[in-house]
């Protein structure tokens, strides 16, 4: 019993020496958008400069209702699997022609689910081939350290102390990089900004690169 005490103070004492030393790193994205626009919801994640980024793969759920999927970003470090179940009374078929790992899940129908599991870091775009209307954005990163930011730019991740290279991006800007260190306690992180000003939407295709019939835009 004693022993078993002394382990399990060892273990109070290290984790209160941990919470101690983490460190929260808060920022503010600010976007740059065409008159009238709207910003699109920027992805965060911080990458550790002088060690190698710890692998802590998850689960995550991409659901498809009301025609839509939900949500329609979702950022997810590498090595993680990725739920879509259909959550509508009609069929869907999930693809993406996004490389390096290009994905088609068929078509499968109502309260069924399909996964897939992403081990290469990159951003993939997401489609139905049945209803255009339907798009959605997953960034696999390759760290663990990632968040979404708020509607007003702002973003927290907790990092253990050390030098990282934090990133910002969206689905209508190009990847945006600023160095910063985590020490013990909350820091600040020197604002990102990213540029949505010259993004134009473009009609995408269809999964076997076909423009989708007019049929299927009224469905």
């Amino acid at each position: 019993m004693k022993i078993g005490r002394a382990v399990l103070l060892i273990v109070l004492v290290l984790l209160a020496a941990a919470a101690a030393w983490a460190g929260s790193i808060s920022g503010v994205i600010r976007t740059t958008v065409a008159a009238g626009a709207r910003p699109a919801t920027p992805v965060v994640y911080a990458e550790p400069m002088d060690v190698a980024a710890p692998r802590r793969p998850g689960r995550f759920t991409l659901r498809q209702k009301n025609k839509t999927f939900q949500p329609s970003v979702l950022a997810v470090p590498v090595g993680s699997t990725v739920e879509f179940p259909n959550d509508d009374l009609i069929f869907h078929n999930v693809f993406s022609l996004a490389g390096p790992q290009p994905f088609d899940l068929g078509l499968y129908r109502a309260g069924a689910s399909r996964s897939r599991t992403f081990t290469s870091a990159a951003a993939y775009r997401v489609f139905c081939n049945i209803h255009p209307q339907m798009t959605a954005l997953i960034v696999v990163v390759p760290t663990p350290y990632v968040t979404l930011a708020a509607p007003d730019g702002r973003y927290t991740l907790d990092l253990p102390p050390g030098r990282y290279r934090v990133t910002a991006l969206s689905d209508r800007a190009r990847a945006v990089t600023a160095e910063i260190t985590s020490l013990a306690g909350a820091s600040a992180a020197p604002d990102l900004i990213l540029d949505e000003s010259r993004f134009v939407s473009a009609t995408h295709k269809n999964k076997h690169g076909q423009d989708y019939s007019p049929e299927s835009y009224k469905h």
